[in-house]
């Protein structure tokens, strides 16, 4: 009887042990679950961290999209992956350096591959030449996404894009003065530039840079009413997608920072400010005018020898006298020919939306300062400025502010410092000045374009002197019966073309072959007469 009971009581025990078995299993399980909950959630946060703080650092490298008129994209950020390599890690050198050059077959990367510090391949590389590499098979590449900055058109906008740092932040052109915008703001920048007139005039600069052999070319288009700006080039310029360091001085933008001596593209500001002072008319006879003055010890003379020695205020605009400007300026007076140069914003320093603008040279005024000035000898100011200069002349009188930056709301006209009645008159003296014989711009006389304006030939300061180098400027008035378009052309130190040939648009059949003389005439009067020629009716189509 004993032995049955402890066989049950054994049986009882056993049961026991049992069951606290299956309870402590139950309970590491609930544990073990609860681990893996805490853990996931752990993990899940890190990588939403992670996430978060990658959104945030692209987020701050990420800059607006810039626009043409039309809604182009002229610059804009992008994903792009980077490609690069550890040689250390590479097994047969050799191989990959093969299939590398057949890839890329204009690259060298034999000595990178020899070295033993990593190297990028390719920044920005392309998908196709990605998945190339891909198919090599080769674990030792490494791919590095990012955002990179991008401009589709090159070398096209580069002076007034301008250039952004490794940081991500502008340092020059629209991209610096409206920095704050394009990383602030997911909308895209809108400028006032036509990409296809930009790209027409640029082709133009080129062409005849390499004709003249220019150092340097800039060419400005405005709308003379409201001061947008349909475009601007200077040459040389550079590719904006290299982010090279550009230091060397040829590469200046010449439309804003380029500070000239212009030359006689200033009598037309002379004359202006002698009608609106009511000093002179357009007929006015100047008799006997002088080839010849002194003015402080020093000789001021004509440029062309042969003009007449009696002319109307008119003729001395269309003929370029330098002794009559002097003789209308003295008749209006230094204060009162400093106060219109200093309304037409000539002067001083003029606001722009691009931080590149150039200060033109202070001097001390006075009886021979305003002699030499009087034809822009001794006077400096931008392309920029002359172009609002010309703008105002011709617009009726009324001052504008030069823009890259495509408003909606359409500015007020400004303060008018020249009548529209003299506004009209000067017009037509501009106008004569391309379509008469003795005008200095007849070449530019294109039937159906109405051009009008007045050409300018000055020698190239260097160091303090003047040298036999020169600066030709042509500033042009379109159509002049209904005024639009203000159209700067300078040539910076061209030279004579013994080649090229000069074709006139009067009706007569001539042609010369050749440049005859390294004056605007026969420079930048004819880089303006072909630009034109290219873009009339574009602007007549769209605008």
């Amino acid at each position: 009887m004993s032995n049955i009971e402890e066989n049950f009581k054994f049986e009882e025990n056993k049961s026991n042990l049992k069951i606290s078995f299956e309870r402590i299993a139950f309970i590491f399980f609930l544990f073990f679950i609860i681990t893996i909950i805490f853990s996931s959630k752990t993990i899940y946060l890190g990588l939403k961290k992670t996430t978060t703080n990658q959104i945030l650092k692209e987020k701050e490298k990420y800059r607006a999209s810039i626009m043409d008129r039309d809604g182009n994209i002229i610059a804009k950020t992008v994903r792009v992956t980077n490609l690069g390599i550890n040689p250390n890690q590479l097994i047969d050198k050799d191989k990959i350096l093969i299939s590398l050059k057949l890839i890329f077959p204009h690259k060298n990367f034999e000595k990178e591959i020899d070295g033993n510090k990593f190297f990028y391949i390719k920044k920005k590389i392309s998908p196709e030449k990605l998945e190339k590499i891909k198919l090599l098979g080769e674990k030792s590449f490494k791919e590095e996404e990012n955002i990179a900055r991008v401009y589709p058109n090159g070398n096209l906008f580069s002076h007034i894009l301008g250039q952004i740092d490794t940081d991500n932040n502008g340092v020059s052109g629209i991209e610096k003065s409206f920095d704050y915008e394009l990383t602030t703001s997911n909308k895209p920048l809108k400028l006032t530039l036509d990409t296809e007139i930009q790209y027409l005039i640029r082709e133009e600069l080129l062409k005849f840079q390499n004709i003249f052999k220019s150092y340097g070319s800039t060419a400005i288009l405005m709308n003379i009413n409201d001061g947008e700006i349909l475009s601007m080039i200077s040459l040389p310029d550079f590719d904006l997608n290299k982010r090279e360091n550009i230091s060397d001085k040829k590469f200046i933008n010449r439309s804003t920072k380029g500070v000239y001596e212009l030359g006689s593209v200033f009598k037309t500001f002379t004359l202006a400010a002698g009608l609106q002072q009511n000093v002179i008319r357009e007929d006015t006879i100047f008799e006997n005018l002088p080839k010849k003055i002194k003015c402080a010890g020093r000789s001021i003379s004509e440029y062309d020898m042969d003009i007449s020695s009696s002319l109307t205020a008119e003729e001395i605009l269309i003929r370029s006298g330098n002794i009559g400007s002097i003789k209308i300026a003295q008749k209006v007076g230094l204060e009162n020919f400093r106060k219109f140069l200093n309304d037409l914003d000539l002067l001083d320093k003029t606001q722009f939306d691009i931080e590149e603008v150039g200060n033109p040279i202070p001097f001390k005024w006075g009886k021979c300062k305003l002699a030499t000035s009087a034809y822009g000898h001794g006077i400096t100011t931008t392309p920029l400025q002359l172009a609002k200069a010309y703008a105002i002349i011709a617009n009726g009188g009324y001052k504008i502010k030069p823009t890259l930056i495509k408003k909606e709301i359409q500015p007020k006209k400004g303060v008018q410092i020249l009548s529209k009645e003299n506004s009209k008159k000067i017009n037509s003296i501009l106008r004569k000045i391309v379509t008469s014989e003795k005008g200095t711009a007849n070449l530019a006389n294109i039937p159906g374009y109405e051009i009008a304006g007045k050409t300018g030939t000055a020698q190239k300061s260097i160091k303090g002197k003047y040298s036999k180098k020169k600066i030709n400027t042509f500033a042009s008035i379109f159509p002049i019966s209904n005024p639009k378009y203000v159209l700067i052309v300078l040539l910076d130190e061209p030279k004579l073309s013994e080649t090229y040939v000069y074709k006139y648009n009067d009706g007569k059949e001539r042609t010369i072959v050749g440049t005859p003389f390294n004056t605007a005439g026969w420079t930048s009067v004819e880089v303006a007469k072909n630009i034109i020629e290219k873009i009339g009716p574009i602007l007549a189509i769209k605008y």
